[in-house]
C-alpha cells in the first residue's frame, strides 16, 4: 500500500512562496504518476499540476493555466519525495493541497482526479491580503 504524506503548507502572505513536499513511502517515482490538486472550502477538488514517472522518455509535466509560470513541480528520487514549488502566491491560491499517485509507465501523468488511487492528507495553504 503507497503512502503519502505531505508538508510544507502554512500562512504566507500575497506575493510570497511556499515549497510543499508530498514524501511517499516506497521507491514509487520510476513508475508511478504524481499529481497535486486543491480544494478550497465549498469548491471542488481541482489539479494543480502532475509529472509523469521517472521511467518515461521526457519528463512530462503538467500545470493548470491558473498556476502556470508561478508554480513548478519537481522530484527527488532518493528521498522519494516530489515537491510543488509555489511562487507569486495569491489569495485564490487557499485551499487544501493534495498529492496524488498513480501508477502509470511511460511519461503521462492524469490531470483529473479520478486518475489516481492513492492520496495523502493535505496540507494546509492560507494565503493573506
Amino acid at each position: 500500500q503507497v503512502q503519502l504524506m505531505e508538508s510544507g503548507g502554512g500562512l504566507v502572505q500575497v506575493g510570497g512562496s511556499l515549497r510543499l513536499s508530498c514524501a511517499a513511502s516506497e521507491y514509487i517515482l520510476d513508475y508511478y504518476a504524481i499529481g497535486w490538486f486543491r480544494q478550497a472550502p465549498g469548491k471542488e477538488r481541482e489539479g494543480v499540476s502532475c509529472m509523469g514517472s521517472s521511467d518515461g522518455s521526457t519528463d512530462y509535466t503538467y500545470y493548470a493555466d491558473s498556476v502556470k509560470g508561478r508554480f513548478t513541480i519537481s522530484r527527488d528520487n532518493v528521498k522519494k519525495t516530489v515537491y510543488l514549488q509555489m511562487n507569486s502566491l495569491k489569495p485564490e491560491d487557499t485551499a487544501i493541497y493534495y498529492c496524488a499517485a498513480t501508477y502509470m509507465y511511460g511519461s503521462a501523468c492524469p490531470h483529473d482526479r479520478m486518475g489516481y488511487d492513492y492520496w495523502g492528507q493535505g496540507t494546509q495553504v492560507t494565503v493573506s491580503s
